[in-house]
């Protein structure tokens, strides 16, 4: 590691505190987000599923929303400075490593994993009340194609360390384009992308993640894939903050994150599904595709994308 990256983490670190933890907690509740988010839990909501009383109360959307759309550049340095840092694990909000000399380094700083929830660490979980907002945000899927098969003809630990490999490259990549890591289920993988943490372009990064993301298994390579995957992206207007109670997450809730949980059923190995309006500007000259997805009284319009 540099210098100067050292010198980044350090001021990251003292300045992250500032990004996030000044909001305050407000009685306004806030308006009911449905669903879950993974392929797996989508299937149990299809009727949109009501929000437990506890996620219904703690911060004012104010708050949140502003962090959520406009941002707040200590957040920002972080996440850019803590990225070049080794080693995975992460924090999913500011990036902070917990593995290897440096995690335990910034552990002793108080940026160690969270007893709530150990995808994050104890700043960003537990200094931050429950609550979040409403705020439109580009959501990925990817998932390993016929994983079950490929299960069960390797050995056990063959199979992990295919999964392992897959976890590693598909983070790097999306941390690249400043996603939100939310999920790492089984065979697949969820994040998110929004406007203060990944920027004004934020949808057209999530489409550009999707293409890095298949090419990052070896499509377009002369070598072919190592791994067969697809990829799902979706966009609208979902609840993202911290929900919970004794364990807490730092997550995306609504119906446009269920879809995209049952768009990636769709997509083929080496295939990214772009649903009609996350950023046509990037795929209105590729295939066109409408999918009937449970749940969803009308067909889906995506734009298909082969790498």
């Amino acid at each position: 590691m540099t210098r100067t990256a050292r010198r980044q983490a350090a001021e990251a670190s003292i300045g992250i505190s500032d990004a996030v933890f000044t909001v305050r907690p407000a009685t306004t509740p806030l308006r009911n987000p449905a669903g879950r988010m993974s392929r797996h839990m989508a299937d149990m909501n299809d009727g949109g599923a009501a929000v437990p009383s506890d996620w219904q109360t703690g911060l004012s959307s104010g708050p949140w929303h502003e962090v959520l759309t406009d941002g707040h550049a200590s957040l920002v340095r972080a996440r850019h400075a803590f990225r070049y840092l080794p080693s995975a694990p992460r924090c999913k909000l500011c990036n902070n490593p917990f593995g290897g000399p440096v995690g335990r380094l910034f552990a002793a700083a108080g940026f160690r994993r969270s007893r709530k929830n150990p995808n994050l660490c104890t700043r960003c979980c537990d200094a931050l009340p429950r609550g979040g907002a409403e705020v439109d945000i580009a959501v990925l899927f990817a998932d390993v194609r016929g994983s079950t098969a490929l299960g069960h003809r390797r050995a056990a630990a063959d199979f992990a360390a295919l999964l392992n490999r897959f976890y590693s490259a598909a983070t790097q990549t999306l941390l690249r384009h400043d996603a939100v890591i939310d999920k790492l289920i089984g065979d697949e993988v969820m994040a998110f992308f929004v406007q203060g943490i990944s920027g004004p372009q934020y949808r057209q990064r999530a489409v550009e993640a999707g293409v890095d993301l298949l090419k990052t298994v070896g499509y377009g390579t002369p070598d072919g894939p190592w791994l067969n995957v697809g990829v799902a992206i979706n966009a609208g207007v979902a609840y993202v903050g911290n929900v919970g109670g004794a364990v807490v997450d730092f997550t995306a809730l609504g119906s446009p994150v269920n879809a995209a949980a049952r768009m990636q059923q769709h997509a083929a190995g080496g295939e990214l599904l772009v649903a009609d309006g996350v950023a046509n500007e990037l795929t209105a000259d590729l295939q066109r595709r409408a999918l009937n997805l449970r749940g969803q009284e009308e067909p889906i319009n995506v734009f298909v994308r082969k790498v």
